[in-house]
């Protein structure tokens, strides 16, 4: 029977005769069931969780799918949720909660046709408060005032800790995403100049100087911060080599709110044990969980947390309606927003 849903095309990748089967997690089918079935507008579906045994059309990685698991190791709630996905041979489309796909099994989906969609966007705005955050902490020098607290000990910022003013300062912010134009705007505000390094030279706005990816090392000699928001691609895979962080000011830091591979991990941690670089914030790593042995851990200069950079209370909201947006667009056979592989202008 034909949906009463507007615009559905009989040509879509599913038929509407047939019922819809979505992949959720326990949780978010108990969140958007009504929302689900409002879109839907009568068309048979059906909510399946992992595990069972009804192959899916349609799924939605939620965060809690993710949980404690990172791209390295997986838990076994996670892990069968991915095997769902990769046993299901009409699988058609697939949104994720977060803004990258760079996880092996969305490669290996997008590789076998299946369209990944991110919630790029979601939490822009969170993600780049905590590294405006990173900038005044790292700058205004909390992790060695925090440690003298610790240590019950009286140490004002005078004499050779006297940090140098934030303002006029120089950042090069890496990627012209959502994260990295929110990035931009708020250090901007602070009164940091700014270069912006994306896919092209297109000027990111007025008066912003702005360099490709590949022209990086050019403006690297000038940078007291150094901020990473860009995607993992194979351009962007091992950006930050020794190279680049030698050709990086003594004195600059580093502030990684991308992926841990875009960094070359062992050069950046002898530039900061050698106290060549004053400090880095790292939230991504090249391992994760970042290993009890690293000595990341334990540095004096270094704000290590743990992939944490967007939570926030709100985020899960945004993600779900960014998601029954796209289902919406599915249903309709209109473009997806944030198909993952296509080259955002903006970035």
């Amino acid at each position: 029977m034909e949906s009463g849903r507007p615009g559905l095309r009989r040509d879509h990748r599913v038929s509407a005769e047939r019922r819809l089967r979505i992949l959720l997690s326990a949780r978010a089918a108990q969140q958007l069931r009504g929302p689900i079935a409002k879109l839907l507008d009568g068309r048979p579906h059906v909510l399946v969780e992992p595990g069972q045994p009804e192959g899916v059309d349609v799924a939605f990685v939620s965060r809690d799918v993710t949980g404690l698991s990172t791209k390295h190791e997986l838990q076994p709630a996670t892990r069968s949720f991915y095997d769902t996905l990769e046993q299901s041979g009409d699988l058609r489309w697939v949104h994720v909660h977060s803004a990258g796909a760079d996880r092996p099994v969305y490669l290996r989906l997008r590789q076998r046709g299946v369209q990944v969609t991110t919630s790029s966007g979601t939490n822009a705005a969170v993600v780049a408060q905590t590294a405006v955050a990173a900038v005044l902490a790292l700058g205004r020098r909390f992790p060695q005032l925090m440690r003298a607290q610790r240590e019950r000990r009286w140490a004002p910022l005078i004499g050779s800790t006297l940090p140098r003013d934030i303002q006029g300062q120089h950042a090069v912010v890496v990627g012209w995403g959502p994260i990295g134009q929110e990035i931009g705007r708020l250090l901007l505000a602070l009164g940091l100049r700014l270069t912006v390094v994306r896919h092209g030279a297109t000027p990111a706005g007025a008066a912003i100087h702005t360099v490709p990816y590949q022209d990086l090392h050019q403006v690297l000699p000038t940078a007291d911060w150094l901020l990473l928001a860009c995607p993992l691609s194979e351009i962007t895979r091992g950006l930050v080599d020794a190279g680049a962080i030698e050709r990086l000011p003594a004195g600059a830091h580093l502030v990684n709110v991308a992926r841990g591979e875009v960094v070359d991990e062992q050069a950046l941690i002898a530039a900061l044990q050698s106290g060549r670089l004053a400090g880095a914030f790292l939230d991504v790593f090249a391992h994760e969980p970042l290993p009890p042995e690293s000595p990341l851990w334990s540095m004096d200069n270094v704000i290590a947390t743990p992939h944490s950079a967007g939570f926030s209370d709100g985020n899960e909201t945004r993600v779900a309606r960014l998601f029954l947006d796209n289902l919406g667009r599915w249903l309709d056979g209109t473009p997806l927003v944030n198909v993952a592989g296509e080259a955002s202008p903006a970035s």
